[in-house]
């Protein structure tokens, strides 16, 4: 039995997270939910988006699987999952591409994976404004790049391509022109790419990057990247697969990890039934691997990519002309393990 962390989240997190939770069910493994609040739901019921129970939940159980949340605007209130992410040091963000038979995606062969550093940049949280005469007439961010989570999240890019059989790791930066941090950042990508000599090493930079992923998204592999890079290019790269709706995505750190559907929360369409469940669902595909129930989990993904390739019983965004809903999908995926 595992003890798992569930936070349902916020809009049309509830009921993605009940699709999840019952497919999970479907799969034979023994999850023991643990249910907590962050979000608008946090805030609420506890005048708060991360309560201390939702945090010590966390603690304890190391692991979790989460909805899409809602940052409240103003009041001070930082991003709820860079906090979680910084809280409990979840240093690398791992998003998978993978085409889908059946979609209408441009493309029908995308097998990519974006590895973000995931707590530095200029996501860090180091901002303020410049007053003058009580005015805000500039505002400053610091994209904080260090060696020591530059080298963690190079490594840890290079140990995945290593352990997933995966030739090729590319390194994203902008070092012609932010020579400091992503030039830094690129030294140390270079240095570790020669302890990995049976794995090809190649530098993009940002801009030529993401015109690289239209044009040929077949010459990617592994992705290595910093913050607010790797935040930019994960959604080109889900764009190039299908759409935010199939991308699930993965933070991870030494002793915690939280999964996750990388979409918004998408309030227009919450509790009608509409949300496409399947980036939920990968997520709890990578769960179930983080898990050690690797046959589960592939049951699982074979499961939905048969359900979507079949085309009859999926939401709206896959195909406008089978009027099925979130919870529909998600039986269609349960039927396909039984």
């Amino acid at each position: 039995m595992h003890k798992v962390t569930l936070i349902p989240g916020d809009g049309i997190g509830p009921s993605i997270t009940e699709a999840a939770v019952n497919v999970l069910a479907a799969s034979g493994v023994k999850i023991d939910w643990d249910h907590q609040l962050a979000g608008m739901a946090a805030v609420e019921k506890f005048g708060t988006p991360i309560p201390e129970e939702t945090l010590e939940s966390l603690r304890q159980n190391r692991v979790a699987l989460k909805g899409p949340l809602t940052t409240p605007v103003g009041g001070g209130y930082r991003s709820v999952n860079v906090a979680l992410r910084q809280e409990f040091d979840l240093y690398a963000n791992v998003r998978p591409a993978i085409s889908f038979e059946g979609t209408n995606a441009l493309y029908k062969d995308v097998n990519i994976v974006m590895i973000r550093e995931n707590t530095e940049g200029l996501y860090s949280g180091i901002e303020h404004f410049i007053t003058a005469d009580g005015v805000n007439i500039a505002a400053e961010s610091t994209a904080l790049i260090t060696r020591s989570g530059s080298e963690k999240i190079i490594r840890y890019a290079f140990e995945y391509a290593r352990n997933n059989k995966r030739k090729k790791v590319t390194l994203v930066h902008k070092a012609n022109i932010l020579k400091c941090t992503t030039g830094m950042f690129l030294e140390i990508g270079r240095a570790i790419s020669r302890m990995y000599p049976e794995i090809e090493f190649a530098d993009k930079i940002i801009d030529a990057c993401a015109m690289q992923m239209v044009m040929n998204p077949g010459a990617f592999d592994v992705i290595v990247t910093t913050n607010l890079f790797g935040d930019i290019l994960s959604d080109l790269a889900a764009g190039l697969v299908g759409g935010l709706g199939l991308t699930a995505g993965a933070n991870l750190g030494r002793n915690a990890a939280i999964f996750e559907a990388v979409h918004g929360s998408a309030p227009d369409i919450a509790g009608k039934n509409l949300a496409n469940p399947t980036a939920l669902i990968m997520a709890s595909v990578m769960l179930l691997d983080y898990l050690g129930e690797y046959q589960a989990g592939r049951r699982v993904e074979t499961a939905v990519r048969e359900v979507i390739r079949a085309g009859k019983f999926v939401t709206a965004d896959l195909n406008r002309q089978a009027h099925v809903g979130t919870r529909e999908m998600a039986e269609a995926i349960v039927r396909q393990l039984q």
